[in-house]
């Protein structure tokens, strides 16, 4: 793929390194999965154990500026809609707390009045009584900002950049402050500068050729190992599904392509953990716990309040970006919208007796802020 005139990291700052080359070259080449799988499996033995460190997403709000064509989130979309207060948050993080988790990651729209920094701030803080890590997935920010979140108890950071392919970046982001490309391609760095020990990368597939986008995305895991090699950097690459909107993804990915580019990962990034979401099915996610995957989510409620039932008395509606109130007859037992629907429904208990069973140790706790003094 290099040097032709559809490069796929054209326009991008990122150069191809070694690492990128072998992932070109065990993704796209001749050898046979079988083959790469069992590459893949000793690599991952060899760098990581027999281990699964679990994590579950915690919403804070599905409130959003953005209106993005992929995401239920979208302004546009008129789905029921509610941000969390800092005590609910709580609530719902004592709730995952109680399931064994200590590891969960804060997940927000982009909404500056409804989830300004302070509130992130609060939350994180809250959090961070509760778990020895935090991670945040929500908005691009500034340096400084992000400096703030670290100093109240995050040490992680998730800021997938979509789509790597500008023309399709643009036409997927129609309106908000999320179409600027170039703000949120540097946000991993600048969350790296501002102190964060783990930064997660990744691409949705599904929104542009996947081949390009998954080249992309090696580059700027190699790039940011160079440039911020003090953190342990993460991958993933979450397969579209179905949204509210009626958004359908663009682009297919086999699940034979998909394990594929798992195992091409874990043998160019031998170090570089790995991140599987509820998004697949069980039976696949079974099949790759021992091929490259590093962390995995369970139990997961991707909308606000989905573990406690926390904020369902503040549903709102919003219609072309602006509230109204639910209608009568669906006000009892409403939720707030999911972000997406999830595939692997089994609780955290389920998934941990299914890793043990193959052999791995399900880790739910690798980090205590105590190590950062």
């Amino acid at each position: 793929m290099s040097g032709t005139p559809g490069d796929p990291l054209e326009g991008l700052p990122f150069s191809r390194s070694r690492a990128v080359e072998r992932f070109e070259e065990e993704m796209f080449g001749p050898k046979r999965l079988e083959s790469l799988a069992e590459q893949a499996r000793a690599e991952t033995r060899k760098n990581f154990g027999r281990t699964m460190r679990l994590f579950a997403p915690l919403y804070l709000s599905n409130e959003c500026v953005n209106t993005c064509r992929y995401c239920g989130f979208s302004k546009d979309n008129p789905i029921r809609r509610v941000t969390l207060t800092p005590e609910e948050v709580e609530g719902e993080a004592r709730h995952l707390a109680g399931l064994g988790f200590r590891n969960v990651l804060l997940v927000s729209g982009e909404h500056p009045r409804e989830v300004p920094v302070s509130y992130l701030v609060e939350t994180v803080r809250r959090s961070a009584r509760l778990f020895p890590s935090v991670a945040i997935e929500v908005a691009p920010l500034e340096t400084a900002e992000y400096r703030d979140i670290v100093e109240a108890g995050a040490e992680g950071l998730v800021l997938y950049q979509e789509s790597y392919d500008r023309a399709a970046y643009a036409e997927m982001h129609v309106s908000g402050p999320k179409r600027n490309f170039d703000e949120r391609l540097g946000g991993p760095e600048r969350g790296y500068q501002a102190g964060f020990r783990r930064i997660g990368l990744g691409v949705l597939v599904g929104l542009a050729d996947w081949r390009r986008e998954l080249v992309a995305l090696a580059a700027h895991v190699s790039h940011l190992m160079k440039v911020g090699w003090k953190a342990q950097i993460t991958l993933a690459l979450p397969r579209l599904r179905p949204a509210a909107g009626g958004f359908q993804p663009r682009v297919g990915m086999s699940d034979r392509d998909f394990v594929r580019a798992i195992c091409a990962f874990r043998v160019a990034f031998p170090q570089v953990g790995i991140v599987l979401s509820t998004r697949e099915p069980a039976k696949l996610r079974n099949g790759l716990m021992d091929l490259g995957v590093t962390m995995m989510s369970a139990g997961s409620e991707t909308d606000p309040g989905g573990y406690t039932g926390a904020g369902r008395e503040r549903l709102h509606r919003t219609v072309r970006g602006r509230e109204v109130a639910l209608e009568a007859n669906e006000e009892e037992g409403a939720e707030a919208t999911e972000q997406f629907e999830v595939s692997d429904e089994r609780s955290p208990e389920e998934l941990s007796r299914e890793l043990r069973r193959r052999g791995i140790d399900p880790v739910w706790k690798d980090w205590d802020q105590a190590l950062a003094g």
